[in-house]
């Protein structure tokens, strides 16, 4: 009985994306457009070795 199961979310997302075919090529293409850029890997290493420790308790003055 639980196979068979939906919840009114996926039930609503499932609708939604009948309705809106090219709304998960939308969401990749954002994703491509904002996250999925190619690495310099000498900046990456400058902005490691650049990094502050933080102390464990941000709020404690020490």
């Amino acid at each position: 009985m639980a196979d068979q199961y939906t919840s009114e979310i996926t039930q609503f997302l499932q609708a939604y994306k009948d309705k809106h075919a090219d709304v998960e090529q939308r969401q990749r293409d954002g994703r491509a457009r904002l996250w999925d850029k190619p690495q310099d890997p000498e900046l990456v290493d400058g902005f490691k070795q650049a990094r502050v420790r933080q102390n464990p308790y941000v709020y404690q003055n020490n």
